[in-house]
C-alpha cells in the first residue's frame, strides 16, 4: 500500500469496490483523520467508463466546502486528474446502515425513525443548495455514534445548473430508484424522497419492498407496483409508519411528499404523539428538532444552528407545583417552555402566566451587574422545559449566539409593549 497521497498520510484500507478504494488517512496540517476515496487505475483507463467516472469525481469535487451540515459527511479536498482522482472526506467510524438493513440486525423502530428524520433534514439542506443526491441507499448513510448519521457519496448528484456533467444517465442503485429515475426522465428532489422511503421500508423490515431475480423485473415492479405496507412483514409496526412509507414511495410523484419538511413533519409527529413506543422520560432528537423549529424564538435560526442548540440544551419533564426559579437566587441558566404553563410570582403575588413557547430567566444571563432572579417561577401542571446554561451559550458559534441575543431583544420588546398596554388601561 502507498504511504502518502499528496499531503495526506494513508493509515489503512477501509474498503474496496469495483471503481474505487477508500483509505483511512490523516491530514497532518488540520490534525484530523480523513477518509480518502481513490479511483482505481483500471476504471480511469477504461475506454468507455473512464470518462464517466472522471465526471463523477469532478461532480463530487465541485461540492468541496459547500455541504456544511451536521448530517452530511463533509468533503474537504479533491484532486481530479487524468491518471489520479481522489476525494478527501470526513471520516465517520461507525460504518453504514447496510448492516442494519437485514433480518436479525434491525435497529429499534424509534431509532430508525430518528435516523430517517435526520436524513430528511440533511437532504432538505442539500435541496436548498440546488442539489439532488440521486443515490440514497443504506450504503451511503454512515452511522456517527448511537443516534447520528452522515449522508455521503454525492458523486451522482444533480445540481441546479443541470449541465451535461451532472446529468449522466444510468447512475444509481436500481432497487432504490424512483419510477422517474428508472425511466430516465427529468428528476427533482422527489426522487430522493422516494429512495429514502425505500430505505425506511428496508430498515423497518429487513428486506426490500421489491424482490426480483433480474434488473428488468425490478424495474417492472418499480413502474407498476406499490411497496407493501411494512406491517405486512412486521405486524407489530404501528400503522403510522405504513402511511409514511406509502406516501414517500408513491409511484406518482405528485402523490408523494412534495417537500422534505412535510416528510420530516410526519416522522416527528409520530414521535411527539407517542404513536411509537418511546419512554415518556426520553426525548428523541426528532422530537427536539421539531419542537425548537416550531417555537417563535427560533424562527430566524438556520437548521444547522437548531442542531447546535440541541447539542447543548437540556430537556426535562417537570411535575406540577415545581419551583423552577426562586426570587433572589443567582441565575446561571435560562429556559424555554416547550409544553405546559408556569406562574411568575413575587412575595406570593402572581405577576403573570407563561405559556408554551415562552422564554424566561434570560435577564440573569444578560444583566452583568446582577445575576439574581427577580421572581419565583413555578409549574402549574406537568411541563416540559428546555434549559440552556450560560457557559454553553458562551461556547456556541458566533452566529448562534447572535440569534440568541437577537431573540432576547425581541422578548424584552414584547414584554415592554405588554407592560405599556397594561399601564394605558389603568
Amino acid at each position: 500500500m502507498i504511504k502518502k497521497l499528496g499531503k495526506y498520510e494513508l493509515v489503512r484500507k477501509l474498503g474496496e469496490g469495483a471503481t474505487s478504494t477508500v483509505y483511512l488517512g490523516r491530514d497532518p496540517f488540520a490534525q484530523r483523520q480523513v477518509a480518502i476515496k481513490v479511483a482505481t487505475p483500471e476504471i480511469l483507463n477504461h475506454p468507455e467508463k473512464g470518462r464517466l467516472y472522471t465526471h463523477l469525481f469532478l461532480n463530487e469535487a465541485s461540492l468541496v466546502g459547500k455541504l456544511n451540515h451536521p448530517h452530511i459527511a463533509q468533503i474537504y479536498d479533491a484532486v481530479v486528474a487524468e491518471k489520479l482522482c481522489y476525494i478527501v472526506m470526513e471520516y465517520v467510524p461507525g460504518g453504514t446502515l447496510e448492516e442494519h438493513a437485514r433480518p436479525g440486525h434491525l435497529l429499534a423502530v424509534d431509532r430508525v425513525v430518528e435516523l430517517i428524520f435526520k436524513c430528511t433534514r440533511a437532504l432538505a439542506f442539500a435541496h436548498r443548495l440546488g442539489i439532488t443526491h440521486r443515490d440514497i441507499k443504506p450504503a451511503n448513510i454512515l452511522l456517527a455514534g448511537e443516534t447520528d448519521i452522515k449522508i455521503s457519496d454525492f458523486g451522482t448528484a444533480i445540481t441546479a445548473n443541470n449541465n451535461d456533467r451532472t446529468q449522466v444517465s444510468g447512475i444509481g442503485s436500481p432497487a432504490y430508484m424512483s419510477p422517474e429515475q428508472v425511466q430516465e426522465i427529468q428528476l427533482d428532489h422527489r426522487t430522493d424522497i422516494y429512495s429514502l422511503g425505500i430505505v425506511l421500508f428496508q430498515l423497518l423490515t429487513g428486506r426490500l419492498p421489491f424482490q426480483a431475480a433480474t434488473q428488468i423485473n425490478m424495474v417492472y415492479q418499480i413502474l407498476h407496483d406499490n411497496p407493501p405496507p411494512p406491517s405486512s412483514i412486521r405486524p407489530e409496526l404501528p400503522a403510522v409508519l405504513d402511511r409514511i412509507v406509502s406516501k414517500a414511495t408513491a409511484r406518482d410523484r405528485e402523490q408523494r411528499y412534495q417537500t422534505w419538511e412535510a416528510f420530516a413533519h410526519d416522522l416527528a409527529q409520530a414521535v411527539r404523539t407517542r404513536q411509537l413506543k418511546i419512554p415518556r422520560a426520553e426525548f428523541a432528537d426528532t422530537e427536539k428538532f421539531d419542537v425548537l423549529r416550531a417555537l417563535p424564538f427560533f424562527t430566524d435560526f438556520s437548521d444547522v444552528e437548531i442542531w447546535e442548540v440541541l447539542g447543548f440544551s437540556e430537556w426535562e419533564h417537570v411535575p406540577p407545583a415545581t419551583q423552577v426559579m426562586r426570587d433572589g437566587e443567582p441565575g446561571s441558566f435560562f429556559c424555554f417552555l416547550a409544553e405546559g404553563e408556569l406562574t411568575v410570582s413575587k412575595a406570593g403575588k402572581t405577576l403573570s402566566l407563561l405559556h408554551k413557547g415562552a422564554c424566561f430567566g434570560e435577564m440573569a444571563i444578560i444583566n452583568r451587574k446582577s445575576r439574581l432572579r427577580g421572581a419565583d417561577v413555578t409549574t402549574l401542571g406537568e411541563a416540559t422545559l428546555i434549559t440552556v446554561r450560560s457557559e454553553a451559550l458562551e461556547q456556541a458559534s458566533e452566529s448562534c449566539r447572535m440569534h440568541f441575543y437577537q431573540g432576547f431583544l425581541e422578548v424584552m420588546a414584547t414584554r415592554l409593549d405588554s407592560a405599556n398596554q397594561r399601564l394605558s388601561h389603568l
